[in-house]
Order: structure tokens, then sequence, then C-alpha cells
């Protein structure tokens, strides 16, 4: 297991075009992947859009992002990327 802790970076946070981004670039990896808000026993499969928007993750909202399997490093890594990103937003 890999696991990676990132805080959400883009103004309006995890909304429906940061999740889809998130999920569909999740569903690239064949690693289990899941979302869990720091703070909460709450989690998301990570490769659901309905699973990521029910989170709530607004700005400054710190996620650890955790994978098992063969590309876990890879997966985690990316994804972490992407939401250090902003999810690409201005």
């Amino acid at each position: 297991m890999y696991s990676k802790e990132v805080t959400i970076a883009n103004d309006s946070g995890f909304h429906i075009r940061p999740a889809q981004l998130f999920s569909e670039k999740a569903a690239t990896f064949k690693a289990t992947i899941l979302v869990k808000p720091n703070g909460t026993t709450v989690e998301a499969d990570a490769k659901s859009i309905l699973g990521l928007m029910t989170l709530g993750l607004e700005k400054g909202a710190v996620i650890t992002i955790q994978a098992e399997g063969s590309d876990e490093e890879q997966a985690v890594t990316e994804l972490a990327e992407l939401v250090a990103s902003g999810f690409g937003e201005a």
C-alpha cells in the first residue's frame, strides 16, 4: 500500500469537473485507490465521481490518496500532482 497527503488547491474545491478529471485519471490504473479526508473516517473510491462528490471537499482540505496494487506508487503520484496543480483551474 502506498499513500500521500495533498491539499485541495483550487478555489472552488472538489466540484464536478475536478471529480471527473480525478476519477478518469484514477480509472487508468489497475490499483484500488481511495480518497480519505483527513480527520474523518469517511473514504471514497477514487474511480467513482459520485463517491468523490459526496466528500464535499473545499479549498484547503487535506486528503490522503491511498492505493494498493501493481501500479500503486504511480497512481498516487500522478493523482497527487493533479490535485496540486489545481486541476488546471486559474
